[in-house]
Protein backbone atom coordinates (compact mmCIF):
# COMPACT_ATOMS: atom_id res chain seq x y z
CA UNK A 1 0.00 0.00 0.00
CA UNK A 2 3.10 2.51 0.86
CA UNK A 3 4.93 1.80 -2.07
CA UNK A 4 1.62 2.71 -4.01
CA UNK A 5 0.68 5.35 -2.80
CA UNK A 6 4.86 6.37 -3.18
CA UNK A 7 4.22 5.57 -7.21
CA UNK A 8 1.11 7.59 -6.98
CA UNK A 9 2.80 10.52 -5.67
CA UNK A 10 5.96 10.42 -7.79
CA UNK A 11 3.19 9.95 -10.81
CA UNK A 12 1.60 13.15 -10.17
CA UNK A 13 5.11 14.98 -9.77
CA UNK A 14 5.92 13.82 -13.00
CA UNK A 15 2.51 14.80 -14.52
CA UNK A 16 3.27 18.55 -12.51
CA UNK A 17 6.19 19.14 -14.74
CA UNK A 18 4.70 18.23 -18.00
CA UNK A 19 1.79 20.06 -17.38
CA UNK A 20 4.36 23.22 -16.23
CA UNK A 21 6.14 22.20 -20.03
CA UNK A 22 2.96 22.46 -21.65
CA UNK A 23 2.20 25.47 -20.30
CA UNK A 24 4.98 27.31 -21.69
CA UNK A 25 5.06 25.78 -24.56
CA UNK A 26 5.14 28.45 -27.46
CA UNK A 27 2.23 25.96 -28.93
CA UNK A 28 -0.39 26.30 -26.79
CA UNK A 29 -3.59 24.46 -27.39
CA UNK A 30 -7.08 25.10 -24.97
CA UNK A 31 -7.64 21.93 -23.06
CA UNK A 32 -10.34 23.70 -21.75
CA UNK A 33 -12.33 21.35 -23.71
CA UNK A 34 -11.49 18.15 -22.12
CA UNK A 35 -11.33 19.71 -19.08
CA UNK A 36 -13.87 18.24 -16.02
CA UNK A 37 -17.55 19.45 -16.25
CA UNK A 38 -19.03 21.64 -13.49
CA UNK A 39 -21.96 19.54 -12.47
CA UNK A 40 -22.33 20.03 -8.52
CA UNK A 41 -24.14 22.91 -7.23
CA UNK A 42 -22.58 25.07 -5.57
CA UNK A 43 -21.70 24.94 -1.91
CA UNK A 44 -22.63 27.65 0.80
CA UNK A 45 -19.22 28.72 0.91
CA UNK A 46 -18.90 29.40 -2.52
CA UNK A 47 -22.53 31.40 -2.82
CA UNK A 48 -21.76 33.85 0.07
CA UNK A 49 -18.02 34.02 -1.71
CA UNK A 50 -19.94 35.26 -4.89
CA UNK A 51 -22.69 37.34 -2.46
CA UNK A 52 -19.82 39.09 -0.88
CA UNK A 53 -18.76 40.29 -4.56
CA UNK A 54 -21.87 41.16 -5.52
CA UNK A 55 -22.86 38.24 -8.00
CA UNK A 56 -26.56 37.52 -6.71
CA UNK A 57 -29.44 36.48 -9.23
CA UNK A 58 -31.17 39.88 -10.44
CA UNK A 59 -33.38 40.26 -13.44
CA UNK A 60 -32.85 43.70 -14.47
CA UNK A 61 -36.24 43.27 -16.46
CA UNK A 62 -38.27 42.70 -13.90
CA UNK A 63 -36.99 45.90 -11.77
CA UNK A 64 -38.01 47.90 -14.83
CA UNK A 65 -41.11 46.43 -15.18
CA UNK A 66 -42.27 46.81 -11.73
CA UNK A 67 -41.40 50.52 -11.22
CA UNK A 68 -42.62 51.23 -14.90
CA UNK A 69 -45.97 50.11 -13.76
CA UNK A 70 -45.97 51.41 -10.03
CA UNK A 71 -45.15 54.96 -12.16
CA UNK A 72 -47.93 55.07 -14.27
CA UNK A 73 -50.12 53.43 -11.40
CA UNK A 74 -49.39 56.27 -9.22
CA UNK A 75 -49.61 58.72 -12.23
CA UNK A 76 -53.23 57.73 -12.78
CA UNK A 77 -54.22 57.60 -9.36
CA UNK A 78 -52.93 61.09 -8.76
CA UNK A 79 -53.94 62.37 -12.33
CA UNK A 80 -57.05 63.94 -11.84
CA UNK A 81 -55.32 65.87 -8.46
CA UNK A 82 -52.28 67.20 -10.84
CA UNK A 83 -54.55 68.49 -13.40
CA UNK A 84 -56.33 70.53 -11.71
CA UNK A 85 -53.74 71.75 -9.58
CA UNK A 86 -51.62 72.40 -13.16
CA UNK A 87 -54.86 73.96 -14.39
CA UNK A 88 -55.36 76.38 -11.92
CA UNK A 89 -51.43 76.87 -11.70
CA UNK A 90 -51.67 78.09 -15.43
CA UNK A 91 -54.85 80.11 -14.96
CA UNK A 92 -53.51 82.59 -12.54
CA UNK A 93 -49.96 82.49 -14.34
CA UNK A 94 -51.70 83.60 -17.52
CA UNK A 95 -54.46 85.71 -15.55
CA UNK A 96 -54.34 89.87 -15.95
CA UNK A 97 -53.22 90.52 -12.49
CA UNK A 98 -49.64 88.09 -13.40
CA UNK A 99 -49.02 89.31 -16.81
CA UNK A 100 -49.59 93.33 -15.62
CA UNK A 101 -47.43 92.67 -12.48
CA UNK A 102 -44.19 94.13 -12.26
CA UNK A 103 -40.93 91.81 -12.31
CA UNK A 104 -38.44 92.11 -9.22
CA UNK A 105 -36.12 90.04 -8.05
CA UNK A 106 -38.40 89.47 -4.72
CA UNK A 107 -41.45 88.69 -7.68
CA UNK A 108 -39.22 86.66 -9.64
CA UNK A 109 -37.88 84.26 -6.25
CA UNK A 110 -41.29 83.79 -5.29
CA UNK A 111 -42.79 82.42 -8.66
CA UNK A 112 -39.97 80.17 -9.00
CA UNK A 113 -41.23 78.92 -5.49
CA UNK A 114 -44.71 78.69 -6.90
CA UNK A 115 -43.37 77.00 -9.73
CA UNK A 116 -41.27 73.91 -7.73
CA UNK A 117 -43.66 73.61 -5.43
CA UNK A 118 -46.47 73.02 -7.77
CA UNK A 119 -44.22 70.56 -9.74
CA UNK A 120 -42.85 68.99 -6.97
CA UNK A 121 -46.58 68.37 -6.04
CA UNK A 122 -47.83 67.04 -9.39
CA UNK A 123 -44.26 64.60 -9.73
CA UNK A 124 -43.25 63.74 -5.93
CA UNK A 125 -46.02 60.61 -5.69
CA UNK A 126 -45.21 59.23 -9.04
CA UNK A 127 -41.45 59.68 -8.04
CA UNK A 128 -41.82 57.81 -4.67
CA UNK A 129 -44.12 55.02 -5.72
CA UNK A 130 -41.08 54.56 -8.53
CA UNK A 131 -38.30 54.40 -5.87
CA UNK A 132 -40.53 52.76 -3.31
CA UNK A 133 -41.31 50.10 -6.32
CA UNK A 134 -37.42 49.79 -7.22
CA UNK A 135 -36.14 49.39 -3.72
CA UNK A 136 -39.10 46.83 -2.58
CA UNK A 137 -38.40 44.27 -5.83
CA UNK A 138 -34.60 44.42 -5.40
CA UNK A 139 -34.80 43.86 -1.96
CA UNK A 140 -36.92 41.10 -2.08
CA UNK A 141 -34.32 39.61 -5.54
CA UNK A 142 -31.11 40.10 -3.44
CA UNK A 143 -31.84 41.20 -0.19
CA UNK A 144 -29.73 44.02 1.33
CA UNK A 145 -26.12 43.62 -0.11
CA UNK A 146 -23.26 46.52 -0.67
CA UNK A 147 -19.97 45.52 -2.08
CA UNK A 148 -17.53 47.39 -3.69
CA UNK A 149 -16.48 44.54 -6.02
CA UNK A 150 -18.27 46.52 -9.03
CA UNK A 151 -15.76 49.15 -9.12
CA UNK A 152 -12.60 47.94 -9.73
CA UNK A 153 -10.99 47.51 -12.87
CA UNK A 154 -11.30 43.97 -14.51
CA UNK A 155 -9.08 43.40 -17.67
CA UNK A 156 -11.23 40.83 -18.71
CA UNK A 157 -14.29 42.91 -19.65
CA UNK A 158 -12.12 44.40 -22.59
CA UNK A 159 -10.06 41.63 -23.52
CA UNK A 160 -11.19 41.08 -27.40
CA UNK A 161 -10.68 37.15 -27.29
CA UNK A 162 -13.66 36.66 -24.22
CA UNK A 163 -15.85 39.54 -25.14
CA UNK A 164 -15.82 37.59 -28.91
CA UNK A 165 -16.73 34.92 -27.04
CA UNK A 166 -19.60 36.29 -25.13
CA UNK A 167 -20.67 37.70 -28.18
CA UNK A 168 -22.19 34.06 -29.09
CA UNK A 169 -22.71 32.73 -25.78
CA UNK A 170 -26.33 31.34 -24.72
CA UNK A 171 -26.70 35.02 -22.51
CA UNK A 172 -26.61 37.17 -25.94
CA UNK A 173 -28.93 34.80 -27.80
CA UNK A 174 -31.45 35.10 -24.83
CA UNK A 175 -30.96 38.86 -24.86
CA UNK A 176 -31.34 38.97 -28.83
CA UNK A 177 -34.75 36.92 -27.80
CA UNK A 178 -36.08 39.45 -25.15
CA UNK A 179 -35.39 42.70 -27.67
CA UNK A 180 -37.31 41.07 -30.29
CA UNK A 181 -40.14 40.21 -28.12
CA UNK A 182 -40.31 43.63 -26.57
CA UNK A 183 -39.95 45.26 -30.19
CA UNK A 184 -42.71 43.66 -31.45
CA UNK A 185 -45.07 42.59 -28.83
CA UNK A 186 -44.72 46.69 -28.26
CA UNK A 187 -45.44 47.66 -32.26
CA UNK A 188 -48.53 44.96 -32.18
CA UNK A 189 -50.35 46.60 -29.10
CA UNK A 190 -49.43 50.36 -30.26
CA UNK A 191 -50.50 49.74 -34.10
CA UNK A 192 -53.76 47.76 -32.56
CA UNK A 193 -54.63 50.40 -30.07
CA UNK A 194 -53.93 53.17 -33.00
CA UNK A 195 -56.06 51.63 -35.17
CA UNK A 196 -59.06 50.80 -33.31
CA UNK A 197 -59.39 53.70 -30.78
CA UNK A 198 -56.62 56.71 -31.75
CA UNK A 199 -57.50 57.20 -35.25
CA UNK A 200 -61.38 57.12 -34.42
CA UNK A 201 -60.89 59.52 -31.49
CA UNK A 202 -58.99 61.86 -33.77
CA UNK A 203 -61.72 61.95 -35.75
CA UNK A 204 -64.15 62.83 -33.31
CA UNK A 205 -61.73 65.45 -31.40
CA UNK A 206 -63.97 68.51 -33.07
CA UNK A 207 -66.84 67.57 -31.21
CA UNK A 208 -65.74 66.86 -27.75
CA UNK A 209 -64.62 69.50 -25.10
CA UNK A 210 -60.90 69.99 -24.67
CA UNK A 211 -60.52 69.05 -21.32
CA UNK A 212 -62.62 66.10 -21.72
CA UNK A 213 -60.64 65.29 -24.80
CA UNK A 214 -57.28 65.67 -22.58
CA UNK A 215 -59.32 62.94 -19.96
CA UNK A 216 -60.13 60.47 -22.70
CA UNK A 217 -56.27 60.44 -24.62
CA UNK A 218 -54.74 60.09 -21.16
CA UNK A 219 -57.23 56.95 -20.42
CA UNK A 220 -56.84 55.71 -23.75
CA UNK A 221 -52.39 56.10 -23.29
CA UNK A 222 -52.87 54.92 -19.47
CA UNK A 223 -54.27 51.09 -20.87
CA UNK A 224 -52.13 51.06 -24.20
CA UNK A 225 -49.37 51.54 -21.57
CA UNK A 226 -51.23 48.85 -19.03
CA UNK A 227 -50.74 46.57 -22.01
CA UNK A 228 -47.52 46.41 -22.49
CA UNK A 229 -46.58 46.43 -18.97
CA UNK A 230 -49.03 43.25 -18.53
CA UNK A 231 -46.48 41.74 -21.85
CA UNK A 232 -43.08 43.05 -20.68
CA UNK A 233 -44.16 41.71 -16.82
CA UNK A 234 -44.32 37.77 -18.74
CA UNK A 235 -40.90 38.30 -20.05
CA UNK A 236 -39.59 39.68 -17.03
CA UNK A 237 -40.81 36.57 -14.89
CA UNK A 238 -39.41 34.36 -17.99
CA UNK A 239 -35.58 36.60 -17.06
CA UNK A 240 -36.32 36.09 -13.35
CA UNK A 241 -36.22 32.41 -13.52
CA UNK A 242 -33.57 32.41 -16.29
CA UNK A 243 -31.06 34.57 -14.32
CA UNK A 244 -31.46 32.34 -11.44
CA UNK A 245 -30.88 29.40 -13.96
CA UNK A 246 -28.17 31.57 -14.85
CA UNK A 247 -26.57 32.03 -11.89
CA UNK A 248 -26.45 28.70 -10.50
CA UNK A 249 -25.05 27.35 -13.73
CA UNK A 250 -22.03 30.20 -12.87
CA UNK A 251 -21.59 28.87 -9.46
CA UNK A 252 -21.47 25.18 -10.53
CA UNK A 253 -18.78 23.47 -9.32
CA UNK A 254 -16.18 20.22 -10.44
CA UNK A 255 -16.05 17.49 -7.93
CA UNK A 256 -12.30 18.35 -7.79
CA UNK A 257 -13.13 22.01 -6.35
CA UNK A 258 -15.84 20.86 -3.65
CA UNK A 259 -12.68 18.23 -2.70
CA UNK A 260 -10.72 20.97 -2.45
CA UNK A 261 -12.94 23.69 -0.81
CA UNK A 262 -13.71 20.53 1.47
CA UNK A 263 -10.02 20.19 2.43
CA UNK A 264 -10.25 24.08 3.13
CA UNK A 265 -13.06 24.26 5.48
CA UNK A 266 -13.12 20.82 6.72
CA UNK A 267 -9.39 19.65 6.74
CA UNK A 268 -7.97 17.08 4.53
CA UNK A 269 -9.13 13.99 5.47
CA UNK A 270 -5.71 12.31 5.38
CA UNK A 271 -4.39 14.33 7.56
CA UNK A 272 -7.82 14.28 10.46
CA UNK A 273 -6.51 10.34 9.90
CA UNK A 274 -3.40 10.99 10.69
CA UNK A 275 -4.27 13.04 13.92
CA UNK A 276 -6.65 10.98 15.14
CA UNK A 277 -4.42 8.09 15.09
CA UNK A 278 -1.75 10.17 16.84
CA UNK A 279 -4.25 10.87 19.60
CA UNK A 280 -5.33 6.88 19.50
CA UNK A 281 -1.38 6.20 19.89
CA UNK A 282 -0.85 8.80 22.88
CA UNK A 283 -4.00 7.80 24.51
CA UNK A 284 -3.08 3.97 24.25
CA UNK A 285 0.41 4.94 25.85
CA UNK A 286 -1.16 7.12 28.56
CA UNK A 287 -3.31 4.10 29.42
CA UNK A 288 -0.51 1.40 29.49
CA UNK A 289 1.02 3.60 31.81
CA UNK A 290 -1.33 3.16 34.09
CA UNK A 291 -1.34 -0.88 34.01
CA UNK A 292 1.37 -0.89 36.52
CA UNK A 293 -1.01 0.60 39.01
CA UNK A 294 -3.40 -1.82 38.74
CA UNK A 295 -4.55 -4.33 41.98
CA UNK A 296 -6.10 -6.76 39.28
CA UNK A 297 -6.36 -7.72 35.42
CA UNK A 298 -9.66 -9.74 34.43
CA UNK A 299 -9.43 -11.48 31.42
CA UNK A 300 -11.06 -13.86 28.86
CA UNK A 301 -8.44 -15.26 28.89
CA UNK A 302 -6.62 -14.20 25.60
CA UNK A 303 -8.84 -11.80 24.05
CA UNK A 304 -10.25 -9.40 26.63
CA UNK A 305 -8.25 -7.59 29.64
CA UNK A 306 -9.64 -4.98 31.64
CA UNK A 307 -7.24 -3.74 34.59
CA UNK A 308 -9.02 -2.34 37.94
CA UNK A 309 -7.67 -0.60 41.02
CA UNK A 310 -9.53 0.32 44.34
CA UNK A 311 -8.48 2.37 46.98
CA UNK A 312 -10.82 2.01 49.61
CA UNK A 313 -10.76 5.17 52.03
CA UNK A 314 -10.52 7.32 48.42
CA UNK A 315 -12.61 5.23 45.56
CA UNK A 316 -16.47 5.16 46.08
CA UNK A 317 -15.94 1.86 43.47
CA UNK A 318 -13.37 0.13 41.72
CA UNK A 319 -11.63 2.05 38.43
CA UNK A 320 -11.32 0.55 35.13
CA UNK A 321 -7.91 2.01 34.41
CA UNK A 322 -7.35 -0.05 31.20
CA UNK A 323 -8.91 -2.39 28.60
CA UNK A 324 -8.52 -3.69 25.52
CA UNK A 325 -8.64 -6.85 22.84
CA UNK A 326 -6.65 -8.52 20.72
CA UNK A 327 -3.29 -7.25 20.85
CA UNK A 328 -3.64 -4.49 22.95
CA UNK A 329 -5.34 -7.09 25.64
CA UNK A 330 -2.28 -9.08 24.93
CA UNK A 331 0.00 -5.84 26.02
CA UNK A 332 -2.00 -4.80 28.73
CA UNK A 333 -1.07 -8.52 30.12
CA UNK A 334 2.07 -8.55 29.38
CA UNK A 335 2.65 -5.20 31.26
CA UNK A 336 1.15 -6.56 33.89
CA UNK A 337 2.92 -9.40 34.37
CA UNK A 338 6.51 -7.43 34.46
CA UNK A 339 5.22 -5.31 37.32
CA UNK A 340 3.44 -8.24 38.97
CA UNK A 341 -0.25 -7.89 38.47
CA UNK A 342 -2.28 -10.62 39.52
CA UNK A 343 -4.11 -12.12 36.10
CA UNK A 344 -7.67 -13.42 37.36
CA UNK A 345 -9.35 -15.09 34.51
CA UNK A 346 -12.88 -14.56 34.36
CA UNK A 347 -14.53 -14.81 30.98
CA UNK A 348 -18.45 -13.22 31.48
CA UNK A 349 -16.80 -10.23 34.07
CA UNK A 350 -14.04 -9.60 31.35
CA UNK A 351 -17.02 -9.51 28.57
CA UNK A 352 -19.01 -7.40 30.81
CA UNK A 353 -16.34 -4.63 32.03
CA UNK A 354 -15.03 -4.02 28.74
CA UNK A 355 -18.45 -3.65 27.09
CA UNK A 356 -20.27 -1.24 29.88
CA UNK A 357 -17.53 0.57 31.75
CA UNK A 358 -15.30 3.10 29.94
CA UNK A 359 -11.46 3.78 30.70
CA UNK A 360 -11.88 5.91 34.08
CA UNK A 361 -14.82 5.12 34.66
CA UNK A 362 -15.83 3.24 38.10
CA UNK A 363 -17.72 0.05 37.98
CA UNK A 364 -21.48 0.29 38.19
CA UNK A 365 -23.54 -1.46 41.66
CA UNK A 366 -24.86 -4.67 39.96
CA UNK A 367 -20.82 -5.51 39.61
CA UNK A 368 -19.84 -4.68 42.91
CA UNK A 369 -20.37 -8.66 44.10
CA UNK A 370 -18.40 -9.89 40.94
CA UNK A 371 -15.54 -7.40 41.31
CA UNK A 372 -15.34 -7.61 45.24
CA UNK A 373 -14.94 -11.58 45.19
CA UNK A 374 -12.20 -11.02 42.65
CA UNK A 375 -10.06 -8.22 44.59
CA UNK A 376 -10.74 -10.28 48.05
CA UNK A 377 -9.09 -13.25 45.72
CA UNK A 378 -6.17 -11.21 44.74
CA UNK A 379 -5.92 -9.52 48.65
CA UNK A 380 -5.45 -13.25 49.89
CA UNK A 381 -3.11 -13.91 47.45
CA UNK A 382 -0.82 -10.98 48.09
CA UNK A 383 -1.38 -12.11 52.08
CA UNK A 384 -0.27 -15.28 51.79
CA UNK A 385 3.12 -14.34 49.33
CA UNK A 386 3.99 -11.91 52.45
CA UNK A 387 3.85 -14.68 54.54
Amino acid sequence: MGGSGLNCYAFYKRFDRVEEQVVHSPFLWDLQFFAEEKTEEATPRKRQEARRKGHVPRSNELNAVVTLLAGFTALNAFSRSSLERLYTYLQYSFSSEMLNKQIDPVALAELIRQTVVIIAMIFLPTGLAILAAGVIVSYLQTGWIFTMEGLKIKFDRINPLLGFKRLFSLQKLVDLFKALFKLIGVAVIVWSAFRNQVFPLAETSALIPPFQLAGNFWRLMYQIALRIILLLLALAIFDFYYQRYEYRKSLRMTKQEVKDEFKQTEGDPKVKSRIRQRQRQIAMRRMMQEVPKADVVITNPTHLAVALKYEAPKMQAPQVLAKGEGYIAAKIKEIATEHHVPLVENKPLARTLYQTVEIGEFIPPHLYQAVAEVLAFVYQLRQKNRS
